[in-house]
């Protein structure tokens, strides 16, 4: 068995959003490369016939419903799994829509999502992880984090937010036997597109990959101790190329690529 696979042997896992889409795969990988797992979302039925599922690897799969919007609930979770090794930041929302047109409510509870509980989360656990030597974050970000995207300007500005927070922690965080991954995703097959109330475009018709094989890379970019990591081919030359595009540019070509049609 690689170093890689076997990187996380033993080791415990806690994932958020772990009722579908990649949060389910990114749980099914690390229970695979032998890490026992504290699945935690609102919908208890989904996360039940996960850990099941999980268990038959021979790796332990605690079942923890949570809101990862409401604070006393994030507490409450760091409270009750202190032997948490490994924290996949992966529960999100998005929101689709002209910015004055979106319900705030709905904008707002993306936030708290989004931002604000995966920011809390990640102090409330890297704290032990410090104080114990060891410790890893995975950061689901996106590839809308390279460049504004009207329609989902939120969205993308909050993803960037995860992008730039996962790098600066993972130099703070330097020396202290904890790392920080960024996993940057591209449209992907789950129920991502319904919730945020959006009709795929073309281009995300064409350009959708697999939970699974997002959900690999980011736990093999967590394994190898890398940064940040962009699934896909395309998607990474996407995001390398806004690089060399002037930021105005890159948002009216995100509005094209990200409108319904």
């Amino acid at each position: 068995m690689s170093a890689t696979i076997s990187a996380f042997a033993g080791k415990t896992a806690l994932v958020t959003g772990a009722s579908s889409g990649i949060g389910v795969e990114l749980a099914r990988e690390l229970a695979r490369r032998g890490a026992n797992l504290v699945l935690v979302a609102r919908r208890v039925d989904r996360l039940e016939a996960l850990a099941a599922e999980i268990s038959a690897l021979g790796v332990t799969a605690k079942v923890a419903p949570c809101d990862v919007a409401d604070f006393s609930a994030r507490v409450a979770l760091a409270e009750a799994h202190p032997e948490v090794d490994i924290l996949v930041n992966n529960a999100g929302l998005g929101v689709y829509g002209l910015f004055k047109d979106v319900e705030w409510e709905r904008t707002s509870n993306m936030l708290e999502v989004n931002i604000v509980g995966l920011t809390h989360l990640t102090k409330l656990f890297s704290q032990n992880m410090v104080s114990r030597g060891y410790g890893r974050v995975l950061m689901v970000a996106s590839t809308a984090a390279f460049q504004p995207v009207p329609i989902f300007a939120a969205y993308a500005a909050s993803k960037a937010y995860v992008l730039s927070l996962s790098e600066a922690l993972n130099v703070e965080f330097e020396n202290s036997g904890v790392q920080v991954t960024a996993l940057c995703p591209g449209a992907t097959e789950s129920e991502f597109f319904e919730v945020a109330k959006q009709t795929k475009s073309l281009f995300v018709r064409k350009a959708m990959m697999s939970s699974a094989a997002a959900a690999k890379v980011g736990v093999d970019a967590l394994a190898a101790g890398r940064s940040s990591a962009v699934a896909g081919l395309a998607n990474g030359l996407m995001a390398f190329g806004t690089r060399l595009t002037p930021r105005s540019v890159a948002a009216k070509l995100g509005f094209v690529i990200m409108k319904a049609g």
